[in-house]
Protein backbone atom coordinates (compact mmCIF):
# COMPACT_ATOMS: atom_id res chain seq x y z
CA UNK A 1 0.00 0.00 0.00
CA UNK A 2 2.78 2.45 0.86
CA UNK A 3 4.47 1.80 -2.49
CA UNK A 4 1.23 2.62 -4.32
CA UNK A 5 0.86 5.86 -2.38
CA UNK A 6 4.42 6.88 -3.25
CA UNK A 7 3.80 6.05 -6.91
CA UNK A 8 0.62 8.14 -6.92
CA UNK A 9 2.38 11.07 -5.27
CA UNK A 10 5.21 10.86 -7.80
CA UNK A 11 2.70 10.86 -10.67
CA UNK A 12 0.85 13.83 -9.16
CA UNK A 13 4.13 15.77 -8.92
CA UNK A 14 4.82 14.99 -12.57
CA UNK A 15 1.36 16.16 -13.56
CA UNK A 16 1.79 19.35 -11.49
CA UNK A 17 5.09 20.01 -13.24
CA UNK A 18 3.50 19.48 -16.65
CA UNK A 19 0.64 21.83 -15.77
CA UNK A 20 3.06 24.52 -14.62
CA UNK A 21 4.89 24.22 -17.95
CA UNK A 22 1.66 24.46 -19.92
CA UNK A 23 0.47 27.49 -17.93
CA UNK A 24 3.74 29.30 -18.52
CA UNK A 25 3.46 28.77 -22.28
CA UNK A 26 -0.20 29.69 -22.78
CA UNK A 27 -0.88 32.81 -24.79
CA UNK A 28 -2.35 35.68 -22.81
CA UNK A 29 -5.87 36.28 -24.12
CA UNK A 30 -5.29 40.05 -23.94
CA UNK A 31 -2.52 39.67 -26.51
CA UNK A 32 -4.75 38.10 -29.16
CA UNK A 33 -6.61 40.20 -31.71
CA UNK A 34 -10.15 39.37 -32.70
CA UNK A 35 -11.39 39.70 -36.28
CA UNK A 36 -13.13 42.90 -35.21
CA UNK A 37 -9.84 44.27 -33.83
CA UNK A 38 -8.05 43.54 -37.10
CA UNK A 39 -10.83 45.18 -39.10
CA UNK A 40 -10.68 48.28 -36.88
CA UNK A 41 -6.93 48.54 -37.37
CA UNK A 42 -7.29 48.27 -41.14
CA UNK A 43 -9.97 50.97 -41.13
CA UNK A 44 -7.81 53.26 -38.99
CA UNK A 45 -4.86 52.75 -41.36
CA UNK A 46 -7.07 53.68 -44.34
CA UNK A 47 -8.27 56.81 -42.57
CA UNK A 48 -4.71 57.78 -41.68
CA UNK A 49 -3.58 57.37 -45.30
CA UNK A 50 -6.59 59.39 -46.50
CA UNK A 51 -5.71 62.20 -44.09
CA UNK A 52 -8.95 61.83 -42.15
CA UNK A 53 -7.08 61.26 -38.89
CA UNK A 54 -3.72 61.86 -37.24
CA UNK A 55 -1.39 59.82 -35.09
CA UNK A 56 -1.86 60.67 -31.40
CA UNK A 57 1.81 61.61 -30.98
CA UNK A 58 1.45 64.15 -33.78
CA UNK A 59 -1.53 65.72 -32.01
CA UNK A 60 0.40 65.99 -28.75
CA UNK A 61 3.36 67.70 -30.40
CA UNK A 62 1.17 70.36 -32.10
Amino acid sequence: MEAETKAILKELRTIRSDLDYIKSHLADSDMLLTDDDVESIKEAEKELKAGKTKIVNELLSD
